[in-house]
């Protein structure tokens, strides 16, 4: 037990993962197993005719559509992701059919023979041609999966009437790999006659409820198990689903255990990205060059099927005027239908897009009238108490003007920002960005609803039964010291396995930084109940379930309200160097500070903020992932380049301390937070050092070499 919650302590896993110890599904041995592989659509669009399969050895069998005894569906946020494609298909990689047998090699052999015939038909690749039907529209009418348009303040027709001048731009963002270490693995199997699945995921009770169907269950009916989970970073929300039936179906038809484990080809063309994103901002300002408001059209490429899709459309939006109050907004977002594999899921979960957009388009609106940019922004700061783009309300004090501080002085950021001088190969950005934390508007309430068990045991062991999972964020060693903290006892005598959800109660998933900031409550809650009787009783069980504060409204139906009862705050700081030869970018300086309120653990917050920094500006500076014909053009990490240690130099990293009142101990959300805005800060210092403005990432040297060249046309 620490004296203060947030001093460090050895994460529990750390010597089994660093020393090779620790076993993943990969690893497992399940007897009389069969392997699998997966048959893929080839094309992007169109009719399947016919499926030729090779002749099968003895012990060697094909699974389809037809095996299914239930609904063809996967139940993610709605049901349109169908198991196993039937008479069409929509995305290249789609799952036409799973091979299985007893021998990978063999495998291998028979999936090279098997033979497709389609009817191709013409896709649509990119959101414009998404949005223009290209092909014919496959999703409803207009190719639209989703669609919704917030307000505030003054109608935003009156504001744009009476503006003296409208100041509008497009930024795009593209894909986004994942990258998580252990690629996608899933095993299906049957113990004393219930199915039970294993799977490296971050919601095991997502996957329950997703394939019950299939075999007409319930999703208490089947036990799934999550194994040792080495990263996610939303790969692992919903996907795990797609892995999960087809396996499920193969297991009931076969009778016998089915594996199916990815490897890093089929990691990285065969599996979902960040969305692509297009967002317009159009700002009303006045004759002194005030904002009036901001009209903005957001667009997400979701590619074949929904998945999560509309809630990550909902953040963005809700993000889409960042740390700023404009006096009047109208917000419209579209989710669109493409014929690319399905976008979902992904640290920052659809923020990210929306906050690049409207951190550029301050630093334009600034150059535009001939002011410093973090000048400008200073004097949109939101504060507490202001109205939000939903109605709602800014609840918490924020803190981003000594965190502006802190990054500004020790980065001599004013100093650097007067002397570097627009294409002098030198630029210094600074971008602001904030998180809601937890699910949006009523989720927590009304959707998820999280439970969690405490269970003290006869030798003075406590086990937490909650369904968080670690997938090495560090959510399993924050959880034992909450409980241990709040009990006065050893942090080493807390037991938090991974998740069997027969065992735990279901807390909701691990996504939207809701763990330490909802469950983590749940785990101290229980906890102070458990403590009076913890020496007078040797085993018992402590429930509590989420209870909602008061006060904070919102309206599902018309989006209005408090989104989010609170947010992480963040401000970053980047410096380059423009090489005029090799249009390389060297990265000389990162200055970050983060408001997650009372952190529980210091060093577990600095690996979060470094990983999330790194990959920002991965994001923005590097990480190319393009789609042609709806087929993934990078398919390797020979060719799908990210960050290493090499790429940028060791970042400061600042915290303010500004504990929430619902979370436990004061902490807040800080997973997603931290991914949030590095990209923008790399950006607009890139755009300073050559003198051209940027709307679009990622930004590698051809695309500067470009730039730069047009610089002269």
């Amino acid at each position: 037990m620490t004296k203060e919650i947030s001093d460090p302590v050895r994460r529990y896993d750390a010597i089994d993962k660093c020393t090779g110890k620790q076993k993943y599904l990969g690893d497992m041995h399940f007897p009389g197993a069969l392997y699998a592989r997966m048959v893929r659509s080839t094309i992007a669009r169109g009719k399947i005719l016919a499926i030729h399969l090779p002749e099968m050895p003895q012990g060697y069998d094909f699974v389809s559509y037809k095996d299914i005894p239930g609904k063809n569906e996967l139940w993610m946020i709605q049901k349109d992701w169908k198991c196993f494609a039937e008479h069409d298909v929509r995305y290249v990689g789609e799952t036409i059919g799973l091979l299985c047998g007893p021998d990978k090699e063999m495998l291998d052999d028979l999936l090279s023979q098997v033979k497709i015939d389609y009817e191709e038909e013409t896709p649509a690749i990119t959101i414009e041609e998404g949005l223009a039907c290209k092909g014919g529209a496959f999703v409803g009418k207009d190719n639209l999966f989703c669609e919704m348009t917030t307000r505030s303040g003054e109608d935003i027709d009156k504001v744009f009437a009476r503006a003296d001048r409208v100041f509008e731009e497009t930024y795009r963002t593209g894909f986004q790999e994942h990258v998580n270490l252990e690629p996608q693995s899933c095993c299906a199997t049957m113990e004393q006659g219930r199915y039970v699945v294993y799977a490296s995921s971050q919601c095991p009770f997502y996957i329950r409820k997703s394939i019950a169907g299939l075999l007409n269950l319930k999703p208490e009916d089947i036990d799934v198990r999550q194994t040792m989970t080495g990263g996610a970073f939303g790969a692992k929300e919903h996907f795990p689903d797609v892995l999960a039936g087809p396996c499920l179906v193969a297991c009931h038809k076969l009778q016998k255990p089915v594996e199916l484990v990815f490897d890093r080809k089929e990691e990285t063309a065969f599996t979902v990205k960040r969305h692509p994103s297009r967002t317009t901002i159009k700002t009303a300002l006045d004759k002194q060059g005030n904002i009036l408001g901001m009209d903005i059209d957001v667009v997400y490429n979701v590619g074949g099927y929904l998945s999560c899709s509309f809630v990550v459309l909902q953040r963005g939006v809700f993000h889409a005027t960042g740390c700023y109050r404009i006096p009047a907004t109208r917000i419209h977002g579209r989710g669109v239908a493409t014929n690319t594999f399905p976008s979902d899921a992904f640290r920052g979960f659809g923020a990210p897009q929306t906050l690049f957009a409207i951190e550029r388009h301050m630093c334009h609106l600034a150059d535009m009238l001939g002011v410093e940019p973090l000048e400008f922004k200073r004097r949109y700061l939101i504060r507490q108490g202001d109205m939000t783009n939903t109605e709602g309300h800014i609840n918490e004090r924020v803190m981003l003007p000594e965190m502006i501080r802190q990054i500004t002085e020790a980065s001599d950021y004013e100093r650097k920002a007067r002397e570097y001088k627009p294409s002098c190969g030198r630029g210094i950005g600074l971008s602001l960005y904030n998180h809601g934390g937890a699910f949006t508007g009523n989720g927590e309430q009304v959707l998820i609803k999280a439970k969690c068990d405490l269970h003290k045991m006869a030798d003075g062991r406590v086990e937490i039964l909650c369904g968080q999972t670690e997938m090495g964020q560090g959510f399993h060693t924050a959880a034992r010291k909450i409980a241990a903290h709040t009990l006065g006892i050893p942090f080493e005598k807390i037991v938090f396995e991974n998740i069997d959800t027969d065992r735990v109660q279901d807390s909701g998933p691990t996504a939207a930084s809701r763990s330490t900031q909802i469950a983590g409550r749940l785990i101290q809650q229980a906890a102070e109940q458990m403590k009076p009787r913890y020496d007078k009783e040797e085993d018992f069980t402590v429930h509590v379930e989420y209870q909602h504060p008061e006060g904070f409204p919102w309206d599902q139906e018309h989006w209005k309200g408090d989104a989010y009862i609170a947010y992480g705050w963040g401000a970053a700081v980047v410096e380059v160097e423009v090489d005029p030869l090799t249009y390389e970018v060297k990265t000389v300086g990162i200055w970050v500070s983060h408001d997650v309120g009372h952190p529980i653990d210091r060093l577990i917050l600095r690996g979060q903020a470094n990983g999330g920094v790194m990959q920002s500006l991965g994001y923005a500076a590097m990480e190319v992932m393009e789609n042609k014909g709806g087929k993934f053009r990078q398919k390797s990490l020979a060719d799908y380049i990210i960050p290493c240690s090499m790429d940028f130099p060791m970042m400061q990293t600042f915290l303010v301390d500004n504990p929430y009142p619902y979370g436990p101990y004061g902490a807040k959300g800080a997973g997603e937070l931290v991914f949030n805005g590095a990209d923008a800060a790399f950006t607009e210092a890139v755009s300073k050092a050559i003198g051209k403005p940027i709307c679009e990432i990622p930004i590698p040297p051809e695309t500067i070499e470009g730039l730069m060249h047009a610089q002269h046309d």
